[in-house]
């Protein structure tokens, strides 16, 4: 399949350098022509050495790309393979992508070889040490359809962490067997903290039901665990009706937009004294969540900027789910986890993302340093 796929791809680019077909007339008299082919190993990372034969001009011009002259070792084909994998498709889908490109055959079992070997690189991946401190943690679960016996909804779980230097890491994922709940977050946070997590200081999360906030005090005592506001806002509106939409706008961001937590109160006492009779749910929605949701009136506003929403894994989430809509299942739990990792290994391939996050959190990261400097470790310590 490499030998297969590498030499049609030279010999289109051969095509392309000369302006014309193999065996076309129009390349008499042209000034350069074809001229036979050398034969070169190169080095595959899923199937060892392939001998390959590379298509010469006469002229000596030609400069092939996908395998360069004097390049050796090759990993491109397998990147195509496991790019397609990360993007939903199944093995079968990508066979017949080889099939109408390339013109080549190839097997379902080749294709779950190659995919098979970011297997290690993950388990490694999925426990490499971590900083110890983390100035906040972004945390959130999809559902996953997962065929065991019979195919089911699986939560699987992710984190996004945020070091000192204002820097986005990928924290981990995680496979669920239930509903997503605060006694699975209990081992995924236990988890952090064994690879080397000592403290956070916010726990972000979209307002899961359950005991969560005893479950992150027991794993990191000083984290203050923050409600998305986004979340709050968004499941106001989808409790009431459109035509009443700009009059709440007006009446909540008092709330969510005052000085201090003693005036959040007094606005939300008056969203609750016009509202209450027509929208019960809505004022029990933000009373549930008042103990969660208050936490960042207490900081700068810098600091309210960045941990007032699970954006940031949101964003992760969405790409998670086009991945996982385009499988429409997977056939065992460990299939979805490499799709996910496939994922997140083909994120931000640039670094464009990764360098406005930084410059996004750099404020914030003045003021956290003054705001928790009893727990801020020196530079030279992370």
């Amino acid at each position: 399949m490499t030998k297969t796929v590498l030499e049609t791809a030279l010999n289109e680019e051969m095509t392309e350098h000369l302006g014309y077909d193999k065996h076309d007339p129009a390349g008499a008299g042209s000034g350069n022509i074809r001229n036979g082919s050398r034969s070169k190993t190169v080095l595959t990372d899923a199937n060892g050495p392939v001998q390959i034969d590379v298509p010469r001009d006469r002229a000596g011009t030609f400069e092939p790309r996908i395998v360069r002259k004097r390049q050796r070792r090759l990993s491109g084909v397998d990147e195509v393979v496991l790019s397609l994998y990360a993007k939903g498709l199944t093995t079968g889908e990508i066979c017949a992508h080889f099939a109408e490109i390339y013109g080549a055959s190839v097997s379902k079992e080749t294709i779950s070889r190659i995919t098979d070997k970011v297997i290690e690189e993950m388990t490694d991946w999925s426990h490499r040490p971590l900083d110890e401190v983390y100035a906040a943690v972004f945390i959130d679960a999809i559902v996953v359809k997962v065929r065991d016996g019979q195919v089911a909804n699986r939560p699987f779980y992710a984190a996004i962490g945020v070091t000192l230097d204002g820097e986005k890491d990928i924290l981990g994922l995680w496979a669920g067997a239930g509903g997503e709940g605060a006694k699975f977050w209990m081992s995924v946070l236990t988890d952090l903290r064994n690879r080397g997590v000592k403290d956070v200081f916010f726990l972000v999360c979209d307002g899961l039901k359950g005991s969560l906030p005893e479950v992150v005090t027991n794993v990191w005592p000083q984290t203050v665990v923050q409600t998305c506001i986004i979340h709050l806002i968004r499941n106001t509106f989808r409790l009431t009706s459109r035509r009443y939409w700009d009059e709440l706008k007006r009446d909540i961001k008092p709330i969510y937009t005052a000085v201090n937590a003693d005036a959040a109160r007094a606005a939300f006492d008056d969203l609750t004294d016009k509202w209450r009779s027509r929208y019960p749910a809505v004022i029990r929605l933000w009373d549930n969540a008042w103990a969660e949701f208050i936490p960042f009136l207490a900081y700068d506003l810098e600091i309210r900027k960045v941990i007032c929403s699970t954006n940031a894994i949101e964003s992760l989430n969405a790409r998670y789910r086009r991945a996982v809509k385009a499988r429409g299942h997977f056939p065992n739990e460990q299939a979805a986890l490499k799709c996910l990792y496939l994922v997140t290994r083909s994120l931000d391939p640039t670094g464009a993302g990764r360098t406005r996050w930084t410059m996004r959190w750099k404020p914030a990261l003045n003021a956290f340093a003054i705001t928790f400097s009893d727990r801020f470790p020196g530079a030279e310590s992370y």
